[in-house]
């Protein structure tokens, strides 16, 4: 296993084209960081939040721009040997992260037994906000990234009849101030995948009850994992798939669509078809 400055250097060295150079174009070309900015990062014990914490901290260190970071790991009811795991992980990658409790999983279970996983999503976010705005933060950034955002993509277009993406920003509508993002948007799975081997390191999954009933867990979690597989034989079939895929939400063409909805008003394409026959 690396040692956390070997760790480090991968990042910015090994993995630079691949995850450092796609983390600063998402923060710089979505406007992610700003100056004075206070960040919480959120970790929850996986691959993707722990890369997350370790880029946003080479970022504040040799970046332009000056920011201030708080590392959180909300416990939503695990299991000693997943606390013991991410506490070690920390350690090991010299991160100083504090631990608050919650009881999403009991709750969860009691209340959605069967399906807990959009419930605990929900009520994850609502205690994610509560304390960022205890510690004074005005930014809380996710560890989502490129492949999370292909996937809902074409989860909202296949199973949602819907056309709309996870957006590398957000402004909460509850909480004044408050500001979700995600500067891991442009960085594929595969690269975190690589990283985390190349650098010998081991995190928890989701580590719920849920989760271990794995027949259970994989019948509710099938659309996602059918999408991912769908993506997967695309690639095989054009390795640029993938990137057309996001590409195409940013080249929408507003002239060629049967309607859209903007502030919860709908127009559909007779309204905007008559309005360009008056143009």
């Amino acid at each position: 296993m690396s040692n956390v400055k070997d760790i480090e250097k991968s990042i910015i060295k090994t993995y630079r084209k691949s995850i450092w150079a796609k983390f600063v174009k998402a923060c710089k070309d979505y406007e992610l960081i700003k100056e004075n900015d206070t960040i919480m990062v959120c970790i929850s014990g996986g691959k993707d939040s722990f890369l997350l914490a370790k880029l946003l901290e080479e970022l504040s260190r040799h970046g332009d721009v000056p920011f201030s970071l708080k590392y959180v790991v909300m416990d939503p009811g695990y299991e000693d040997w997943a606390l013991d795991k991410i506490k070690n992980n920390a350690k090991i990658l010299g991160l100083n992260i504090e631990i608050f409790k919650t009881d999403i999983f009991a709750v969860t279970n009691k209340i959605a037994k069967e399906n807990p996983c959009y419930m605990c999503a929900r009520m994850r976010r609502g205690y994610l906000y509560d304390k960022a705005t205890e510690l004074g933060c005005n930014k809380i950034a996710l560890g989502h990234h490129f492949d999370d955002v292909i996937e809902t993509t074409l989860l909202s277009l296949l199973y949602g009849a819907e056309i709309k993406t996870m957006v590398p920003k957000v402004t909460s509508s509850n909480f004044k101030g408050l500001e979700l993002i995600r500067p891991m948007y442009l960085i594929k799975e595969k690269d975190i995948i690589n990283w985390t081997k190349f650098n010998g390191l081991k995190f928890i999954n989701c580590a719920c009850e849920f989760t271990k009933r794995k027949e259970e867990h994989e019948e509710n979690e099938g659309k996602r994992v059918e999408v991912k597989q769908l993506i997967e034989n695309f690639r095989k079939i054009d390795p640029n798939i993938d990137h057309n895929i996001f590409k195409a939400m940013e080249n929408v063409n507003l002239e060629c669509i049967l309607g859209y909805t903007y502030k919860g008003e709908r127009q559909n394409f007779n309204e905007l078809y008559e309005r360009k026959e008056n143009e």
